[in-house]
């Protein structure tokens, strides 16, 4: 019984101390962007091409006191938790690994350079491809019966979630090779689950994009169908030179 304490005890502190250093790294990080915060914002505006909002021309406009000084904050936060995420997986891999096998332990190491990368592709194709049209639409939709004058903090939300959310999805593969490489799902229960996905892949194309235009919702859903080929392709591999996976429970 005293044994099982002190292995909680000492399982408590070592997830304060991931805890702890994440914080710090996100504190740090966050700072830093602060300092540079201007050049996020026009850089997050570039794909939506609005600057201040002259002439009665459609521009970015702030409608309260506080509304660009909310804008500032939440941009440097989020850009902090982006420029923290490397270290904040290898911590959570690091409070993890000592209950896993060192082949599973193995995997989740080499696992951490392709997400990171996945993430990246995700917001750059965001970023290049799906905002600037998913923007012309919202912005040249009813142009005729108001001049469109975009609140900065909207703007700025629509975008940090696109690229959040592109990040994030852009991981399908890599999920399911180490799905596959664990033993928890093999290639054949993810190729049953093909035609389900076409169908996911919509709806969350729909929960991204801003729009109900079927064009942007396709943006996200095209790549999310080729992104899980990917994936059924990489479980292959990852089930090579071991016994199969079982399949999902119904599949």
């Amino acid at each position: 019984m005293r044994d099982q304490e002190q292995s909680l005890t000492a399982h408590f502190r070592d997830l304060r101390k991931r805890v702890l250093i994440s914080g710090a790294t996100v504190v740090i990080t966050t700072v830093i962007a602060f300092s540079f915060h201007q050049q996020i914002i026009e850089a997050l505006m570039g794909p939506v091409g609005l600057g201040p909002a002259t002439g009665g021309e459609a521009g970015l406009i702030s409608t309260e006191l506080t509304e660009t000084l909310g804008v500032t904050m939440k941009v440097s936060f989020v850009a902090g938790l982006v420029g923290a995420f490397p270290m904040v997986l290898y911590q959570i891999i690091l409070f993890v690994a000592p209950g896993l096998t060192p082949r599973e332990r193995r995997y989740l190491f080499s696992f951490m350079p392709g997400a990171v990368l996945a993430f990246a592709g995700g917001t750059l194709f965001a970023y290049y491809i799906l905002i600037p049209r998913a923007i012309d639409f919202l912005i040249g939709w009813g142009t005729d019966l108001a001049t469109p004058q975009i609140r900065i903090s909207n703007s700025v939300g629509i975008v940090l979630r696109l690229l959040f959310w592109m990040g994030v999805v852009f991981e399908t593969p890599f999920v399911m090779f180490l799905l596959a490489k664990l033993g928890v799902v093999s290639s054949k229960g993810f190729a049953r689950w093909r035609r389900h996905w076409i169908v996911i892949a919509f709806i969350i194309g729909a929960f991204i994009t801003p729009t109900i235009d079927p064009i942007s919702q396709s943006l996200v859903a095209a790549p999310l169908i080729l992104l899980y080929e990917v994936g059924i392709l990489l479980a292959k591999l990852a089930e090579r030179g071991r016994a199969p996976a079982p399949e999902p429970a119904g599949s």
